[in-house]
C-alpha cells in the first residue's frame, strides 16, 4: 500500500503544476482582511481548492486504525472490551458484529454504537475511552529524497520529518514548504513554512500532516494536491481496496 503511494507521489512529471496561485490568493486573503473565508484558487481547467484559515487549534480527536480502545457497557459489563481499530477502522463486538469505528470522535462512536446496542439491550449505554493512539502518519512529497507515508515516533517537527525522507534534494525551496493540516471541523487548512537548516522555522507536527516541498515555486503544489484530492476526503482518510487509510 505505501510502495503505491510512494509511487503515485514519485510520478513527478504528472505532479509538477499550478498552485502558487493558491499560495498567494492564500496570504492575499490574510493580507487584504478576507481571512475569514476560505481561500479558493481557479486557474485554467483546474477545479476550486479552498483552504480554511489557519489556527492551531487542535480540532477533535478522530479514531485512527491502530487506535487502542475500550468500549465499556456499565449495564451489560460482560460485553465491556478492549480492541485495536482494525486496518479497516472497524472493531468487531459481541452481539453487533462489526463497527466502523475510524474517523469518528469518541462520542460519536458512542452514540452509533447505543443505537447498534438498542436492539439487543434494555439500557444501551456505551461509554468509548482512548486507551492509546497508535501510529502518526505523515506524508512527505516533493523534492525530496524518498517522498512517501512515514510513521512518527513521539513528538516530530517538520524538518526531522523531512530528514527522515532523506532530506530535501538540491533542487528543493526549502524556504518554501508547503504544509496541509486537517483543522477543527474537518477543514484543510495550508500555510507556507520555512525549513531551511538552522534558519527555518520549528514546526511540531501532527498526525496526518502532508508536507509538499516545490522545485521551483508552490506553483507546483496544485497539481500534486488534484492528484491526490480525491483519496483525500475531509479527515485525510481513503480506502483502496476495502482497507480503510488514514494520515
Amino acid at each position: 500500500m505505501i510502495g503505491e503511494l510512494r509511487s503515485m507521489i514519485d510520478r513527478r512529471g504528472i505532479l509538477w503544476g499550478v498552485l502558487g496561485a493558491a499560495i498567494a490568493a492564500s496570504t492575499a486573503g490574510c493580507a487584504s482582511g478576507q481571512g475569514r473565508t476560505p481561500n479558493r484558487v481557479q486557474r485554467g481547467g483546474f477545479s476550486d481548492i479552498a483552504f480554511a484559515d489557519w489556527t492551531d487549534a487542535e480540532p477533535e480527536y478522530l479514531l485512527y486504525p491502530g487506535d487502542e480502545i475500550e468500549i465499556a457497557l456499565p449495564t451489560a459489563t460482560e460485553l465491556t472490551r478492549t480492541l485495536r481499530v482494525g486496518p479497516d477502522g472497524r472493531v468487531a463486538l459481541p452481539l453487533i458484529g462489526q463497527a466502523m469505528a475510524a474517523d469518528r470522535t469518541l462520542s460519536e462512536l458512542e452514540y452509533t454504537l447505543s443505537e447498534a446496542y438498542a436492539a439487543e439491550l434494555v439500557r444501551p449505554v456505551v461509554e468509548v475511552t482512548l486507551k492509546q493512539a497508535g501510529p502518526i502518519r505523515v506524508w512527505v512529497a516533493g523534492e525530496v529524497r524518498t517522498p512517501g507515508v512515514y510513521d512518527m515516533n513521539g513528538d516530530i517537527d517538520a524538518y526531522q520529518a523531512v530528514v527522515q525522507a532523506g532530506d530535501f534534494l538540491a533542487t528543493a525551496r526549502p524556504q518554501e514548504v508547503a504544509l496541509i493540516r486537517r483543522g477543527p471541523g474537518g477543514v484543510r487548512m495550508m500555510r507556507v513554512v520555512d525549513l531551511r537548516p538552522r534558519r527555518g522555522e520549528v514546526v511540531a507536527l501532527r498526525r496526518g500532516d502532508i508536507l509538499f516541498a516545490p522545485r521551483s515555486t508552490l506553483g507546483e503544489l496544485a497539481n500534486f494536491f488534484t492528484q491526490i484530492r480525491n483519496a483525500l476526503p475531509i479527515g485525510f482518510n481513503y480506502s483502496i481496496n476495502g482497507q480503510f487509510q488514514q494520515f
